[in-house]
C-alpha cells in the first residue's frame, strides 16, 4: 500500500478484565484497515477463548460459503506456552504487513505483557463504569476524585519506559469507551471526569468505542463486521448508528495514515 507506514504498526488490544468487547473491537479495526487496502495480520494470544481466531474462522467460512470476496486479514493463534513460537509468529506476521492487530487474554498473561512492549498503539477498551475504571485507577468513594493509578496503569507505564529505552519509540495508549449506554447521566459524567483526571496523570488518550448493540453479537457467527453491512441485508437505524460509531472510533484511534472514508 503506497501510503502505508514504513514498518508494521503494531496495535495491541489489552485489558485484564473480560467482557469489554475487546475482541469484537479488534476484529472491526482489522477489517476496517483491510477494507482500506492495508495489509493486515491478526494475532490471538488467548489460546483458551480464542475469540478473535474463531471470529475470523467464521469469516473465512462465510467467504467460502458465499463465494464472495470480503476484506480478510491473515491470522494466527499463539499456543500460550512457547516463547520461541510467540517470537517466530510475531516475526512472520510483521514481515509483509502494514498493521498487526494483537488480541490479548482478559487476564494477566506474560505474552500479553511482551506484546504491550511491542505496541505502537495500545488500546484498552473499557465499559463505562467504575467497575471497569478500577482496572486503571482508583477513586474516592465520596467525591469520585482519582486517588491513585492502578497496578495495571503502573505496568503500562513501565512498559512504555522499557520501550523508550529499547528503541526510542513511544507507545500511544488509548482508552476506548466501549459499550456506552444511555443510562444515568450523572454516573457517565463522573466516569468521564475520572478518566480526564487520570489521563493527565498517566498519559493516555480517551476515544469513543463501540456501543452496546445486539447487532455486534449477531455478526459473530458469520464473521461479519459493520464494514460488511451490504452483505447482510437491509440496514435499520441501529445499523446506521453502529457504522457511525465505527467511523468515530477509527478517527479517534488516529492510526499512522490518513483516516480515509471507510464507506461509500
Amino acid at each position: 500500500m503506497s501510503n502505508g507506514p514504513a514498518k508494521t504498526h503494531v496495535i495491541v488490544f489489552a485489558n485484564e478484565k473480560g467482557g469489554t468487547g475487546k475482541s469484537t473491537t479488534a476484529v472491526h479495526v482489522a477489517i476496517a484497515l483491510a477494507a482500506k487496502g492495508a495489509r493486515v495480520a491478526c494475532y490471538d494470544l488467548d489460546h483458551r477463548q480464542r475469540t478473535m481466531g474463531r471470529y475470523l474462522d467464521n469469516r473465512a467460512a462465510t467467504i467460502k460459503r458465499l463465494g464472495r470476496e470480503l476484506p480478510m486479514p491473515q491470522y494466527a493463534t499463539h499456543d500460550g506456552e512457547s516463547l520461541p513460537h510467540f517470537t517466530a509468529q510475531l516475526d512472520t506476521l510483521t514481515e509483509v504487513t502494514d498493521f498487526l492487530i494483537v488480541d490479548t487474554p482478559g487476564r494477566d498473561d506474560r505474552f500479553a505483557r511482551m506484546a504491550v512492549q511491542r505496541a505502537d498503539t495500545l488500546v484498552t477498551p473499557m465499559n463505562d463504569s467504575f467497575v471497569d475504571f478500577d482496572l486503571i485507577g482508583q477513586v474516592d468513594p465520596v467525591n469520585f476524585k482519582v486517588t491513585r493509578p492502578s497496578f495495571y496503569s503502573e505496568l503500562i507505564w513501565d512498559a512504555r519506559k522499557a520501550r523508550a529505552k529499547a528503541d526510542g519509540s513511544t507507545i500511544d495508549w488509548v482508552v476506548l469507551r466501549n459499550r456506552l449506554q444511555h443510562i444515568e447521566a450523572r454516573n457517565m459524567r463522573r466516569v468521564s471526569d475520572a478518566l480526564f483526571q487520570l489521563s493527565k496523570r498517566v498519559g493516555f488518550r480517551v476515544a469513543p468505542g463501540l456501543g452496546e448493540r445486539v447487532i455486534y453479537r449477531e455478526l459473530f457467527p458469520n464473521g461479519l463486521t459493520m464494514i460488511d453491512s451490504r452483505d447482510f441485508g437491509e440496514m435499520g437505524l441501529g445499523h446506521v448508528a453502529a457504522r457511525q460509531e465505527l467511523r468515530d472510533m477509527m478517527t479517534g484511534l488516529a492510526l499512522p495514515e490518513p483516516v480515509l472514508p471507510l464507506f461509500a
